[in-house]
């Protein structure tokens, strides 16, 4: 399973433009991570969207895109109200892939 992540809008969206999603393979990852991040993607795709809760013009918006078994699943949420779910997903995804 591949995992990309690409973030638009916010005040560093200026320095993400042309830029690529960044990408973990979960084939890359130690068993347990791998297993980990399976989870995250299960639950924030079972997961419903929360509608959002006011309008934010500086809230940085999250692509998560989940290719698996020649499939491709878009989740898409802003940090103005995220589902618990998507947030825990998208702080592995921080942390393990680092940078703005």
């Amino acid at each position: 399973m591949k995992i990309g992540l690409a973030k638009h809008g916010g005040l560093l969206a200026g320095s993400r433009l042309g830029k690529p999603p960044r990408i973990v393979d979960t084939e890359t990852l130690e068993p347990a991570a791998a297993a980990e991040l399976a989870r995250l993607v299960a639950a924030a795709k079972a997961a419903p969207v929360p509608a959002p809760a006011r309008p934010a013009p500086d809230a940085q918006s999250y692509t998560v895109t989940v290719e698996e078994d020649g499939r491709s699943t878009v989740l898409r949420q802003s940090d103005s109200a995220p589902s618990k779910a998507f947030a825990d997903l998208l702080a592995w995804l921080e942390g393990h892939l680092g940078g703005p």
